[in-house]
C-alpha cells in the first residue's frame, strides 16, 4: 500500500477550516442544472463552468481538494492545462468521482444500489497517473415505512467498504458517502435510527475488508427532516442528532468529515454545521463540508453562461466557501449573510 500518499492525501482534506468542492456532477445532472438557469449543456459550457469555479481568486483558503467528473479529468482549461495539473499548481487536490451510477437492487420496494466495481483496480491506477489524489463513491438510502430493507443497507455497505479497499491499495484516499435521502415526510427522529443502522454497517463492512480508517474521508447526510416533514428541525436540533449518530457508529480514527448538503437551502448547509461545533466543541473528528448545491447555487444563478458574469460568480462562489470555512470551525453567524453581496 501506498501509505505516504494516503498520509499526504489526509493531511490535506482533514485540514481544519478547508472543505471539498464536489463538481463530479454527471452530464445529466449538471444538464438539469444548467438548464434551470438557460444554458445549454455542452462539453464547452460544463469546461468552462467548472473553470470558473476552480479558477476563483484565492479559493485554496478554504477548499483542499475538488471532485470531479470523469469528462472535466480529461478537459482543459481555457490556457490549455488540464483541470488536475490547474487545481495542482494551486495547491487543491484533485479528486475524481468513480462509482457508474444507481441500478435497481432486485426484490426490494425500489431501493437502489451501486454500480462500477468491475475493472475498478484498473480505473483507479489510470486515474491516478492522470493526477488524481482521492475518489468517491455514492450510495443512497431512501426513508419510507419500509426502506431502507436490511438487503439495501448490506449491499450498499458492501459496495462502499469494497471500494473504498480498492482505493487504498492504489494510494488514493477514498471518499465513502452514504446519502440518506432527504426526499419524503421522515421525520429527524426516523432519520436518526435509520442513519444509525446505515452508518454501523458501513463501518462493520470497512473492517471486513480492512480498510485503514484514517485513510479515509466519510462523507455522510446530517440528520434531519424529510422535505416533506411538517416539522422541521432547526439547527441546533439538527447538531444534536448528528453529533449523536456520529458518536455511536463513527470511530476516532477517522480523520475528516465532510458533510454533504443534499439538498439542504447554502444558508441551512452552513448554519447546520456550523451548529455543531457550537454545540460540542471538542470532537474526535475535523468536521467539515464537501457541497455541490450549497457552493454553486448562487454562482451557478449568476454566471447563466455569460462570460461577462464571471467575476460577479466567482466572488458569489469565494463568499459562499468563506461562510461554510467559518462554519467548520464554529465561527458563522447568520447575520454574516447580510454583510455579503448574496443576500
Amino acid at each position: 500500500m501506498y501509505i505516504q500518499d494516503l498520509q499526504n492525501t489526509i493531511n490535506i482534506l482533514a485540514t481544519p477550516g478547508k472543505g471539498i468542492l464536489a463538481a463530479d456532477e454527471s452530464a445529466a445532472t449538471i444538464g438539469k442544472r444548467f438548464a434551470a438557469v438557460g444554458v445549454e449543456s455542452t462539453e464547452k459550457t460544463r469546461a468552462e463552468y467548472r473553470e470558473l469555479l476552480m479558477a476563483t481568486p484565492n479559493i485554496n483558503e478554504f477548499i483542499a481538494g475538488v471532485i470531479l467528473f470523469d469528462e472535466t479529468l480529461h478537459q482543459k482549461t481555457s490556457h490549455g492545462i488540464l483541470f488536475p495539473d490547474f487545481l495542482k499548481k494551486q495547491n487543491i487536490l484533485a479528486g475524481i468521482k468513480v462509482d457508474k451510477g444507481l441500478v435497481s437492487l432486485p426484490f426490494t420496494q425500489e431501493e437502489q444500489t451501486t454500480q462500477g466495481l468491475d475493472g475498478l483496480a484498473e480505473r483507479m491506477q489510470d486515474y491516478k497517473n492522470k493526477g488524481a489524489s482521492f475518489a468517491k463513491w455514492r450510495a443512497v438510502y431512501a426513508i419510507s415505512a419500509n426502506t431502507p430493507s436490511t438487503a439495501a443497507i448490506r449491499a450498499n455497505a458492501e459496495g462502499l467498504a469494497c471500494y473504498a479497499a480498492i482505493c487504498q491499495a492504489a494510494g488514493i484516499v477514498p471518499i465513502v458517502e452514504p446519502e440518506i435521502l432527504i426526499d419524503g415526510e421522515h421525520t429527524l427522529e426516523q432519520c436518526e435510527e435509520v442513519s444509525e443502522k446505515v452508518f454501523h454497517a458501513v463501518f462493520h463492512s470497512l473492517f471486513k475488508h480492512h480498510v485503514k480508517l484514517e485513510y479515509m474521508v466519510l462523507k455522510p447526510s446530517m440528520i434531519i427532516s424529510g422535505k416533506k416533514c411538517a416539522k422541521q428541525a432547526t439547527p441546533e436540533q439538527v447538531a444534536k442528532a448528528t453529533l449523536a449518530v456520529l458518536r455511536r457508529t463513527v470511530p476516532a480514527a477517522v480523520r475528516t468529515i465532510n458533510f454533504l448538503s443534499g439538498g439542504q437551502s447554502p444558508e441551512q448547509a452552513t448554519a447546520n454545521l456550523n451548529a455543531m461545533h457550537t454545540l460540542q466543541t471538542q470532537l474526535p473528528w475535523n468536521l467539515s463540508y464537501s457541497y455541490a448545491r450549497a457552493l454553486q447555487d448562487y454562482p451557478l444563478k449568476i454566471w447563466q453562461g455569460n462570460t461577462k458574469n464571471t467575476s460577479a460568480a466567482q466572488k458569489a462562489f469565494y463568499e459562499r466557501a468563506k461562510l461554510n470555512s467559518l462554519a467548520s470551525l464554529g465561527k458563522y453567524n447568520p447575520s454574516m449573510e447580510k454583510e455579503t453581496s448574496l443576500a
